[in-house]
């Protein structure tokens, strides 16, 4: 059976790793849509490879330059832009899977869309569960698709329970807690008082996985872990004080299951994101992902411990928001990421992003979270309020 793949992010980095494990096996899979942000040149180049039926941009003008670039090559690919273009690619180009791996909120939507309309839908993008959980559960379960977790510590979760949970998500099957590991980033180690000064480029400068810069901000503070938390809530039916986060600087064990037996069973691997892509491709199927083999006898030692909440407060504040529930984690995400842009480029200091989200978390109250357009309204909210935190002296 030939999978005809949408790719939602694919100039990205887990786009052109999903792409790199499609090239690999050809025969597999085919390429029914590419969608990109700015990178226009590359999206191009991808078009002009696979040959989509729909590559979907963000504006206009870059639209008109995609189409150009194409005709120049005889690429008959369909060019769309603006944010519902990208429902249409995942509703209008006859993809039975879609991966989902557009950064932030904006890729909230499109997810939700996949959802519904009973894709296997490939979830790279944390917004989804972050900020409408319950809302994108949902859909999944009346859509009739089959979600399978991208996120390397959600897959590995996944690969460690019993092949029953697929059918019937939520079911414990005698699972006691969940580990999810963290490298702790490059400042896992630093002392506190040299936090004032970090700047972007020490920020993204991840010790183990190469990845974009808001994400590697986010892996540097900790809340990646913490927006973590609050998927394996959602995907995996667990209550928060089952859910656990060790620091793991080896980044080889991706994350581990306690059974009450006293088992623990752990997945192992090079720190490369074309595993648990090609896991969720091919699922239940395991195909060659190109990544080269974990040898264990060259690991001098595999170390874990708790994370201190004082290195890294925005995991305790991510902890708050989803013992919080409704709105708060979209409020939490919203907040963090006008924090992080402003981090990446605006020079506002890193120890300020933390106190930017916990002001946000505290300035608006959590509501029930119902409605696509209730959670879009606390997004929204929180973006502005975050905003001002930042621009007041």
């Amino acid at each position: 059976m030939v999978r005809h793949v949408a790719i939602l992010g694919s100039t990205g980095s887990i786009g052109v790793n999903t792409l790199d494990v499609i090239r690999s096996n050809a025969d597999r899979f085919q390429v029914v849509a590419l969608t990109a942000g700015r990178q226009i040149e590359r999206l191009a180049d991808q078009c002009i490879e696979f040959k989509p039926a729909i590559a979907v941009v963000s504006e206009s003008s870059d639209a008109a330059h995609l189409q150009k670039l194409l005709l120049e090559k005889n690429i008959k690919t369909q060019v769309l832009y603006g944010a519902q273009a990208l429902v249409t690619a995942v509703i209008e180009s006859g993809c039975d899977t879609v991966m989902a791996a557009i950064v932030g909120a904006a890729g909230l939507v499109p997810a939700l869309a996949a959802a519904s309309a009973g894709k296997r839908v490939l979830l790279a993008n944390k917004e989804a569960l972050v900020m409408s959980g319950n809302l994108f559960m949902q859909a999944m379960k009346n859509g009739g698709g089959e979600l399978l977790p991208i996120d390397s510590e959600h897959n590995a979760i996944f690969q460690c329970l019993p092949n029953e949970f697929a059918k019937s998500p939520h079911v414990s099957l005698g699972v006691e807690e969940l580990w999810l590991t963290a490298s702790g980033g490059p400042f896992r180690n630093t002392p506190l008082q040299q936090l004032t000064n970090i700047t972007p480029e020490q920020a993204c400068a991840h010790p183990n996985w190469v990845m974009g810069r808001k994400i590697s901000v986010d892996s540097a503070t900790m809340m990646n872990k913490g927006l973590e938390v609050i998927e394996a809530f959602w995907l995996f039916g667990l209550p928060l004080e089952k859910i656990k986060v060790l620091i793991h600087p080896q980044s080889v064990v991706h994350s581990m299951v306690r059974y009450r037996d006293g088992s623990v069973l752990a997945q192992l691997g090079q720190p490369d994101m074309r595993t648990p892509i090609a896991y969720g491709l091919a699922w239940p199927e395991r195909i060659d992902a190109g990544v080269v083999p974990l040898n264990l006898t060259q690991l001098a030692d595999l170390n874990f411990s708790e994370p201190d909440l004082a290195r890294f407060p925005c995991l305790a504040l991510a902890f708050a928001a989803a013992k919080a529930g409704g709105t708060a984690p979209a409020v939490l995400n919203a907040a963090n990421e006008v924090a992080v842009a402003a981090f990446l480029d605006d020079g506002l200091p890193y120890l300020q992003i933390p106190l930017v989200v916990e002001k946000t978390l505290n300035a608006v109250s959590p509501v029930n979270a119902d409605s696509l357009e209730t959670v879009l309204n606390a997004d929204t909210r929180a973006r502005k309020i975050a905003h001002e935190f930042i621009c007041s002296p």
